[in-house]
Parts: structure tokens; sequence; C-alpha cells
């Protein structure tokens, strides 16, 4: 790329490193003695999945993997590429590796955006994985767990990668004012950070977009960085701040805040804003379950499994058809009471957990499997419910030293005041006020 051409292209490619030394943030992967730094000196390269959140340089460091070790590096987009695409990537790799059958050999492909691929394109890709055709780099936003089939999963190890940090983005600013064949000959003068950082909430690419956007927002004269610069500049581009003129995490948290606040024409608005900028319908439908167990939980139970039915439906069908269940679930949703006293209920068990994790289980609710443990007075005591009246005893079921702990608080909702009814004839105790 000749100089001229370099200048067009925007300041985040310019500003790509193509060395480790060059590569900011991530040091617990690719500090000195830690994990994929050693698997890099060593050559010694296995399949692995990259998962963090956008601009925090899972492109950047598997091509610099591949130029580091020489390897044949091949790139396909879960966006773009379909099962023919990949086994026409993974034959060239094959054809590239005949005659040498060594690891350091192994081509790289690099898939972006793994969790957009389908069940059928990860099963083609798992022969080449196992067999070593080729070295598998997955890169991805969504946790791996539940978007990569068991499978491929097991073959590859999964790098956890972190939002920068203040002192990464520091650094990114400073080299992109001082090394940048066009921002090094500008008069520019950064004041306060304050907002640029948080702007770009670790995100090395929105980081230098935002800069880019503000030096250019500049006719003449220095330019002056400062928060309140750095403010308005966005507010009049917010097309170019983010990715296809959509702020992804501002319209996420508005369309959670607004079926949580039970205005359905919002939560619609704001769904209808995330489809036209082409936010992956899996991740809307995963969210919508999220909060019907967050949000609306025992006040209507059947929003979970509305929610979930949701969630098969769109996963099947895809767009430009999965945007009506997806209008269905979150209208009705939004239009259901609410309540988050399941989710109160686990914090507060967990917390408890984490104060003390060793009171005994009673002996009575032991298993007695065996003859000593018989003779130890396991399961000695138990009465079987639905052998009493009401299918209710009075046996207290927490472990003595936290008895009379009370998690669960039932929220004032229709459904969940005729479990508060029975609770109070059950425990009268713990739940009669």
């Amino acid at each position: 790329m000749d100089e001229n051409t370099h200048t067009l292209a925007p300041l985040p490619e310019r500003m790509r490193p193509t060395s480790l030394d060059g590569y900011v943030g991530q040091r617990h992967l690719i500090g000195p003695g830690c994990v994929l730094r050693t698997m890099i000196d060593s050559g010694n390269l296995t399949s692995f999945i990259l998962w963090g959140p956008p601009g925090v340089g899972k492109t950047t460091l598997s091509k610099i993997i591949a130029n580091t070790l020489g390897r044949q590096f091949y790139t396909l987009s879960a966006v773009s590429s379909g099962v023919k695409e990949v086994r026409e990537v993974i034959d060239g790799a094959r054809k590239d590796r005949a005659g040498l059958f060594t690891p350091s050999a192994t081509p790289i492909l690099f898939i972006d955006e793994i969790h957009r691929f389908s069940k059928s394109q990860q099963d083609a890709l798992l022969g080449a994985v196992e067999d070593g055709t080729i070295v598998l780099i997955g890169a991805t936003t969504e946790n791996p767990s539940f978007e990569v089939i068991s499978p491929l999963l097991s073959r590859c190890q999964v790098f956890v990668l972190k939002p920068l940090e203040s002192a990464d983005l520091e650094i990114l600013l400073r080299r992109a004012l001082k090394e940048d064949f066009v921002l090094s000959q500008k008069d520019i003068r950064v004041k306060e950070t304050e907002a640029l950082f948080r702007y770009s909430g670790g995100d090395a690419r929105k980081l230098l977009n935002i800069l880019e956007i503000v030096v250019n927002a500049t006719s003449s004269g220095p330019v002056i960085i400062d928060n309140k610069i750095v403010t308005s500049c966005l507010q009049e581009n917010i097309a170019m701040y983010d990715k296809n003129g959509e702020m992804h995490y501002d319209i996420i948290s508005a369309f959670i805040k607004s079926v949580r606040g039970s205005d359905p024409n919002a939560a619609v608005y704001y769904l209808a804003r995330m489809l036209a900028a082409g936010e992956d319908p899996l991740f809307i439908a995963r969210r919508l379950c999220i909060l019907a167990a967050e949000d609306i939980g025992l006040a209507n139970p059947n929003a979970l499994l509305l929610a979930n039915a949701c969630f098969e439906i769109v996963n099947k069908i895809g767009m430009p058809e999965a945007r009506i269940p997806l209008s269905e679930a979150t209208i009705y949703l939004a239009s259901s009471p609410k309540s988050n006293s399941a989710y109160l209920a686990i914090d507060a068990a967990l917390a408890a957990v984490r104060k003390d994790a060793s009171p005994a289980v009673p002996l009575y609710l032991r298993n007695a499997p065996t003859s000593l443990m018989e003779d130890l007075g396991y399961a000695d005591g138990y009465k079987y419910a639905h052998d009493y009246p009401g299918h209710f005893t009075d046996l207290e079921f927490m472990p003595e030293s936290i008895r009379g702990t009370v998690f669960y608080h039932p929220a004032e909702n229709k459904h969940e005041e005729g479990l508060k009814k029975y609770l109070e004839a059950c425990w009268p105790k713990y739940y009669k006020e």
C-alpha cells in the first residue's frame, strides 16, 4: 500500500500493528511467559477461540500470529460465507500443505464472528481441525459455550480478551498522534481524555474513530481535544461513531429498559433499530430470555416459555421472518406484569453461600445407600411430604446454622399473591407478617 492509498484508509486500519511489539493490551495472554505468548514463541500452535468485546484486537492478534509464524492465512466471515466457502478454503489449505507434514506448515483459518456460523458450517470445519489440515482461530463477542458446537469447542482453547484499560488507550492515542502520517502533520493538542476514553469503552477501534472525527471536524488552526469538543463532535456525527450508524450498547440498553419499564411501543421501536442495523437476531432472542426470567419472572411464568420458544423459532427460520416472533415476544414481555423476586432470591442465596459454603446438610435429608450410612443416621427422620395432609410436613430443610433465612420474597402481583398465601400456610413463622 503506497502512502497516498494508505492515508485514505480509516485511522484504525492505518494504525493496525503488524507485530507483537506494537500490539497493545491483553498482557494476561501475550505477556512474557503467558499462555498464548508461549504458544507463539514455541511455534506449537493449536486451534483456539478469541472471546471478547469489539475493538480489543481479536483480528489484529490473529494476523500478527500468522505473520510471526510465517503461516498461510485464510479468512472467512460468518456473515458472508457458507458451507461451500468453508470447504473451498479447507481444500485450498490441504493442497498448500501437501507434502509438508509438519506443524509449522499448518495454515491458519481465521473466522470472524464464528458465533454466527450455523451448525452445518461448524460441522464442515470439524474434520479439518481434527486431522490438522488447518489451525482454526475463531473470533467471537458471544460466549462460545452457547454458540460453538461441543465437538468443535472441545478441540479449541478459549482465550478471553478484556476491554482495553485507560493506560492502553493512552498508549494508542499518543502513538496515533506521533506515528500516523496524517495526524503527525497536524497541530493536535490533547487537554482532556476523560470523554474520549469513556466513549471508547475499552474499544481501540472506537477510540481511533472518535479521534479521527474530532480532528476532521476542525477545518483550520490547532485541533484541541477536550471533553466538551469530543462530546459535541459525537452528537453531530453519531452515524460515524458506531458501526452501521447504531450505538450498539446504548440501543440494547434502551431496549431492555423499555421492556422492563412496560412500554411495548418503545421496546418494539428499539427492536426495529437493532434489526435495521443488522444485529444478530439470536443476540436479541437471548436477551429476551434473560428479560423473561429476570424482570418478569414469577409474575408471569409463561413469559419465559414464550421467550424460549421465540429463541428456538428464530434459530430455525432466520431473518427476515424472524422479525415477527421477535416482535411478538417483545410486545408480550413488555406488556406483562413484572417481578424480579427470583433474581433477588438467587443473588441473596449466592451471597449466603459465598459467606459460608460449609453448613452441614441435616442428616435426615441425606441419602443412605449403604448400611453404614443408615447406622450413622442418614435419612433417619425424613418425612415424605406426599404422605401428609396437604402434601406438606413441618420438616426443616435448611442447614441448622442458617435456619429461618428467607431468600424468596413474593412480589406484589396476582400470580405471586397466590404463592405468598401458600407459603404463609406452609411456613407461617417465616412468611406471616
